[in-house]
């Protein structure tokens, strides 16, 4: 694991590393989204117990609520963790927050997500922000074309057309600088349709085979009712190597608390809150193929 007193640049940048090793060795990494602390706890604890490569992922809502308070614990708890584990941040949707992110320190990746302006608009933008990024030896990931739909931090583009990802397309953000893809391929953010997932596997092929040697390519929209193990690891099978995971971990946070608020002391709730979210963590690292894969990982 690079030391935090190793100057930070692409070529040591752990986040990098993590996914980069899960696409040759044909696995994927949870990326978890955490918006607490009992979140991150959890997700270092599931991925020293199954023996897993992991990132946190933050929303900018995390900087906008506590500056960089909660980046900071989960950097440090990445840092401490005995497995290969990162930062990063996802869907930053302005050039304000992300130039405010990368100046705090502590992320290793960030989510440049001009999708909701138009395209030549989007790729300007994103250029100049994948620039400022990489100077700080953080690296990008952007979105070509547009996923529709909203979850929480997520900007609604439901009144916009939703665009899915060319081969074209995906060249255009690889020549910008960027190290991970996030293809729109017929997923959407937060809850699908009566008809569920419509996904385009022969799009995703076609962009995997035309910069799937350059960039990592990531998987948004995952909803926790459709993607399980088998279609999450169909998806694997066509080049993808991170996982954004969201939904069922807040879910199990939610339940617990609900459940058990008033009814026991609060340092129980939140100790059985954090074994929840675990348990979803842990699950999702054997759906990946991650599990037991740490000492395999070139970070560590």
């Amino acid at each position: 694991m690079v030391s935090q007193s190793t100057p930070r640049t692409l070529a040591n940048n752990k986040a990098k590393a993590i996914v980069d090793a899960a696409y040759f060795g044909k696995y994927c990494i949870a990326a978890v989204c955490c918006y607490n602390l009992e979140s991150i706890i959890a997700t270092v604890r599931a991925a020293e117990a199954k023996q897993s490569p992991c990132l946190i992922q933050l929303f900018p809502w995390s900087i906008e609520y506590a500056d960089g308070l909660l980046l900071h614990a989960a950097a440090e708890a990445c840092a401490k963790a005995s497995v290969p584990m990162a930062v990063h941040m996802d869907h930053a949707q302005s050039p304000e927050i992300i130039r405010r992110s990368a100046d705090l320190g502590g992320f290793d990746g960030i989510m440049v997500d001009m999708s909701h302006y138009d395209d030549e608009e989007n790729l300007r933008l994103s250029k100049e922000l994948v620039q400022y990024c990489n100077e700080r030896g953080i690296i990008t990931e952007c979105e070509p074309g547009r996923i529709n739909g909203t979850e929480d931090g997520i900007q609604d583009t439901a009144d916009m057309e939703e665009i899915l990802t060319s081969p074209e397309q995906a060249e255009q953000f690889v020549a910008l600088g960027i190290d991970w893809l996030a293809p729109a391929f017929g997923n959407v953010h937060g809850v699908y349709g009566p008809k569920g997932p419509q996904l385009d596997f022969p799009r995703l092929e076609a962009v995997h085979k035309a910069v799937g040697d350059r960039v990592r390519l990531v998987l948004h929209g995952a909803h926790e009712k459709y993607f399980q193990k088998d279609l999450l690891r169909k998806c694997i099978g066509h080049g993808m190597a991170k996982l954004n995971v969201n939904g069922p971990v807040a879910a199990a946070w939610t339940k617990v608390g609900a459940e058990l608020t008033g009814k026991v002391p609060l340092t129980t709730v939140v100790e059985e809150q954090t074994k929840a979210m675990q348990a979803v963590v842990e699950e999702h690292m054997d759906w990946l193929y991650s599990t037991g894969k740490a000492a395999q990982n070139g970070t560590s």
